[in-house]
């Protein structure tokens, strides 16, 4: 899940599994799998980090950083 600000300032979290585009119109409009859409403060680029963050820590992509060099110890 990822935590992201909608444009009156709430936040809200959003299970970026299910993030099918994410663009600038020129606000952040996220578009779910569903076709359901987000508007957000964050940039086009601080939420492909925070998505691509989210994937690391479920091993979606990669390892965790706190687990990476482990894997060379087993």
């Amino acid at each position: 899940m990822i935590t992201l600000t909608r444009l009156n300032g709430k936040t809200f979290t959003l299970n970026a599994i299910y993030i099918e585009q994410i663009e600038a119109f020129p606000d952040t409009t996220i578009t779910l799998t569903n076709g359901k859409k987000f508007v957000v403060r964050e940039s086009v680029e601080d939420v492909v980090v925070l998505v691509k963050n989210f994937y690391k820590h479920i091993s979606i992509i990669g390892l965790p950083r706190d687990l990476e060099g482990l894997e060379d110890e087993k």
